[in-house]
């Protein structure tokens, strides 16, 4: 166990990468939809254009707590790898600045990182489940399918969003997910505490950053694979690219073009 301690950052890693696989695993067979994923995936551009099949069962979780975890879980699988270079950037400060601490130490605090990281998370899908459970009445969702029915509801999430990639607050979010060296210079905190507090912090900027490519998923489908990992490889370019500034501004200007297709089609 001692040998296993002593290469913390191999071990870190493969916990974030087990972290990831089981929560796309969780995600691949439906996330407690009753259906797997692949059945509500589709290359649709305008989803709302789509027919749904006759005769399929509703694919909604049923209540809050249900659509809670299904997000929650996939914000885990599509968020992790982009915390990883942070959370293994800080087990090897923290290695360096406590020589003398126990085997484990920098390791046991890593994991303290990636929860508070993980715990902001859990605060977009309390919002995003909320907002799930109440568009489903108002019939601008599909219940089987999951993605959105309404032109208008799909033009509108499509405009917000293109417009606030290209907004100040979703470039001062960029620049801190994009520097973990800055970010751990200003906001270090000693301990346990401290290092959960540091990734609640950093959570919250990446929460700031992604809120809005996230809601994306109401237009294309909350449980389309294809949608999923392409915001979720969409976010990895946009935080560890070196292009990754023009890719945000690129996507909002593709995505306010999209929102006008939306209507016209």
């Amino acid at each position: 166990m001692e040998r296993v301690l002593r290469h913390e950052r191999g071990v870190t890693a493969a916990g974030l990468a087990a972290l990831t696989v089981l929560a796309w695993w969780y995600v691949w067979t439906g996330a407690g939809t009753g259906m797997p994923a692949v059945d509500m995936t589709t290359l649709a551009l305008f989803p709302h254009k789509q027919m749904e099949m006759a005769g399929m069962p509703a694919a909604a979780p049923a209540g809050w707590i249900a659509a809670l975890a299904m997000w929650w879980v996939m914000m885990i699988a599509m968020m992790t790898p982009s915390a990883a270079p942070l959370v293994l950037l800080y087990g090897r400060v923290l290695r360096h600045h406590s020589a003398q601490a126990p085997d484990g130490a920098a390791l046991v605090s890593s994991f303290y990182l990636i929860g508070g990281y993980l715990v902001a998370w859990l605060v977009f899908a309390m919002a995003a489940a909320a907002l799930q459970v109440g568009l489903q009445p108002a019939d601008l969702t599909s219940s089987t399918m999951l993605w959105s029915k309404s032109a208008i509801l799909s033009a509108t999430v499509l405009f917000a969003a293109g417009i606030y990639q290209l907004s100040p607050l979703k470039s001062a979010c960029l620049r801190q997910c994009r520097g973990p060296v800055a970010f751990l210079t200003r906001y270090w905190r000693p301990g346990r505490v401290g290092a959960f507090v540091l990734g609640l912090r950093h959570g919250a900027w990446c929460v700031g950053c992604c809120w809005m490519l996230m809601a994306l998923l109401f237009v294309g489908g909350i449980m389309n694979l294809v949608w999923i990992a392409a915001i979720a490889l969409l976010v990895l370019a946009e935080k560890l690219a070196p292009a990754g500034p023009a890719v945000s501004k690129a996507t909002g200007v593709a995505l306010l073009a999209w929102g006008v297709a939306t209507l016209l089609v």
